[in-house]
């Protein structure tokens, strides 16, 4: 089966959510790509394999049978295999609603969900780096401030979080989909962790992602809540916000 290949902690997790009445988003990192070769630097143009777009559409398939909820919204990175993951989730969701509506879906691409876009400022002054450092080692070196042309880590990740926020489902039984790579995830969940390192056994795997959900009207004063491997956490926005200025 398809699902075999999923991380088993996302089949655990949807023990974990919130009644159907709370709309939650999935921030996922996209499904099973091509090898990449070198230090781990995954380019643009490698594409999700048989076997990861078999995943994909299950996922969403499995999704919907077992949350009762529908997708309402999706955004992703602009880069392929992204998209391609999305469009997946969508199409195995649809298949399984009875009154299908999940192929009008849009699937809404945002710079803010890939690299240049969420954290990097100025590729010239910080690509060196990821090319030195690695993908773990670049992370580790931005969520500990330390690295030209990124933005201040807490920052960076408020720009993101608010972009979920403001494209979260509002109605009863909806889910949304955000769609990104694992450089973006392994940092958010660092920085939201309050962790100032991370290992290789935190890093995100394919078609892995948290399931994030908001209480509160106006994203600043709002609390988030998230579940990331077997695990409920939450995180009060203002507080969090705060903490940069203290920096």
């Amino acid at each position: 089966m398809a699902l075999d290949l999923l991380p088993p902690s996302m089949l655990k997790a949807i023990d974990l959510l919130p009644d159907e009445k709370t709309p939650v988003t999935l921030f996922t990192r996209h499904s099973i790509r091509e090898v990449v070769q070198g230090q781990g630097l995954a380019g643009y143009d490698l594409q999700l394999t048989h076997q990861g777009r078999d995943l994909a559409e299950a996922w969403g398939s499995y999704l919907v049978e077992n949350t009762d909820r529908v997708i309402q919204h999706c955004i992703s990175s602009p880069i392929q295999r992204c998209v391609d993951t999305a469009a997946l989730m969508i199409q195995g969701a649809d298949n399984v609603t009875i009154e299908p509506n999940t192929h009008h879906i849009e699937i809404i691409e945002q710079g803010l969900l890939v690299e240049p876009g969420s954290f990097v400022l100025d590729i010239k002054k910080a690509g060196p780096y990821f090319q030195k450092q690695g993908a773990l080692g670049f992370i580790n070196s931005f969520v500990n401030n330390a690295l030209p042309g990124m933005k201040q880590p807490i920052h960076g990740v408020v720009d993101v979080l608010e972009l979920i926020y403001n494209t979260h489902p509002t109605n009863d039984y909806g889910l949304s989909l955000a769609v990104s790579h694992d450089t973006i995830l392994a940092a958010i969940l660092a920085i939201i962790s309050g962790k100032n390192i991370v290992t290789r056994e935190d890093w995100p795997k394919m078609m892995e992602g948290l399931f994030v959900w908001f209480e509160g009207d106006v994203f600043l004063e709002s609390k988030l809540k998230w579940i990331w491997r077997g695990e409920l956490n939450e995180l009060n926005i203002r507080e969090f916000q705060q903490a940069e200025q203290q920096l």
